[in-house]
């Protein structure tokens, strides 16, 4: 029996004249107790994503005719309608709001304090009940919200669709990059077989990035009210996780058909799906800390030309990238004065770089995923 339902949320208007929608793809029985929440394009310039969203949907459906879907699992193929809208100069610019230059991705609600203000006197030492009474405050939490803008609104209607899932996986890209998760520390390493079944080198964890990004703004409700409530039973009732894959060039049509199937297989072995997804392959690398990610930024202005490639094992003082000025080196014979040179403050994997080659100091143009914490690395552990 199918259990598919498609479902259309409209947005408020923004201008005059304009109304987007959002539709969300409903697979299982609505009376399970189980959930996963899949979306793509929160970033709307991120083009990966949306292409291995349709090819597990297409999965799903197959699965589906075949009865086998067991719990319920909700797919947003395409989660930013105002970014896809963002057009300019002939590409797509969807990662920030216009309207107030917010990232697409960051600044949900943290609902925990309203939820432990609600939870206090009312929890018991029964697990599945905790979880059930935390749930129920964050829907009607959500349900008294009044989002004033459209972007406010769409981040509401998608922490309204995804809060009580017990899986939430946002689908995302870097510019040039290895595949790569970001999770919560406390997830680690009970959720190993999602970076296993991937193939992920890099795992970055933090307990709290800064600026609650949509991942956190589901799991990370459930370890902070642990803390605040530890004479009671509150598991880590969400497994979060933003999914990075690759780079924005990506689009590999084989490559995208095994990242579905990867996230299918996941799904099975963790029992949303019937059917053997075979043992849960080897981990590629272990997790490292965000905080040990070096952001590395250009000092000069210039052309660059990188001398590390992607999956390198770099060492800290390691050149991964020279910026060379081309007027300076039209007018000079000097040629040690016509580059600069890029180096990795720390050990570990080069795993990200830019997408583009020109350089201007302050600019991010690599990424070193190091197994130990950077000082000075302060709250915010999130590019911009």
């Amino acid at each position: 029996m199918r259990t598919l339902r498609v479902e259309e949320h409209t947005l408020p208007k923004a201008v005059i004249g304009n109304t987007r929608s959002l539709v969300s793809l409903h697979f299982g029985p609505e009376a399970s107790h189980r959930k996963t929440y899949i979306q793509a394009g929160l970033h709307a310039d991120e083009a990966p994503g949306y292409l291995v969203a349709v090819r597990l949907i297409e999965m799903l459906r197959e699965a589906d005719e075949k009865g086998q879907i067991q719990e319920q699992i909700i797919v947003v193929p395409a989660a930013n309608p105002i970014g896809l809208s963002q057009w300019d100069t002939d590409s797509v610019r969807g990662r920030f709001d216009r309207t107030d230059q917010l990232n697409f991705n960051r600044h949900y609600d943290d609902l925990t304090a309203e939820i432990a203000e609600k939870i206090t006197g009312k929890l018991g030492q029964d697990a599945a009940e905790n979880v059930k009474l935390i749930r129920n405050c964050s829907k009607e939490i959500l349900a008294l919200r009044t989002p004033l803008t459209q972007a406010e609104h769409l981040k509401h209607l998608l922490l309204t669709l995804a809060h009580d899932a017990d899986i939430v996986l946002d689908l995302h890209c870097d510019h040039q990059a290895l595949l790569h998760v970001y999770v919560g520390t406390p997830l680690w390493p009970e959720c190993a077989d999602l970076s296993a079944q991937l193939g992920v080198g890099v795992t970055l964890l933090a307990e709290d990035s800064g600026d609650v990004p949509f991942d956190e703004a589901n799991s990370k409700i459930w370890w902070e009210l642990a803390q605040k409530f530890p004479d009671y039973p509150i598991p880590l009732a969400c497994l979060a996780a933003t999914v990075e894959l690759r780079g924005l060039l990506d689009t590999d049509i084989h490559q995208t058909e095994t990242d579905a199937l990867n996230l299918f297989r996941f799904l099975q072995r963790r029992g949303y799906i019937a059917g053997d997804a075979g043992p849960v392959p080897e981990l590629p690398g272990e997790a490292t800390p965000l905080e040990g990610v070096d952001y590395i930024k250009a000092r000069d202005a210039g052309i660059l030309t990188y001398v590390k490639v992607l999956g390198d094992l770099v060492e800290k003082g390691d050149v991964i990238a020279e910026i060379i000025d081309p007027i300076a080196s039209a007018t000079s014979t000097v040629d040690e004065q016509l580059r600069s040179y890029v180096t990795s403050s720390t050990s570990g994997i080069f795993f990200a770089r830019s997408v583009d080659r020109f350089a201007r100091p302050g600019k991010i143009v690599a990424k070193v995923a190091g197994n130990k914490p950077l000082a000075g690395k302060g709250t915010k552990l999130l590019t911009s």
